[in-house]
């Protein structure tokens, strides 16, 4: 499983996110993610935009092997949900 994470500096969502992701890579052999730095790489809302099919208003923007997730809220429900994060 690959989850992409399209993030910005001093976003505490995009934070988050990525303290989410970098839990699941600790926990599991199947979960790899690459955090992408929007600033840093040029791209824009708008260019996601193309990728979800719809307006894109806020980050992170989070895909899981392509499909694209949400937000951070989204993402820890799914992790929750789908691959057991803070399961005991």
């Amino acid at each position: 499983m690959f989850t992409v994470i399209f993030g910005r500096p001093g976003c505490p969502y995009c934070v988050r996110a990525k303290q989410i992701a970098e839990k699941l890579a600790e926990d599991r052999d199947d979960f790899e993610f690459r955090y992408v730095d929007m600033h840093e790489e040029g791209i824009t809302k708008a260019d996601l935009e193309k990728t979800v099919g719809a307006p894109v208003l806020t980050v992170p923007q989070i895909f899981v092997d392509e499909t694209h997730i949400g937000g951070c809220t989204e993402f820890e429900a799914y992790a929750r949900e789908n691959l057991n994060l803070y399961a005991s």
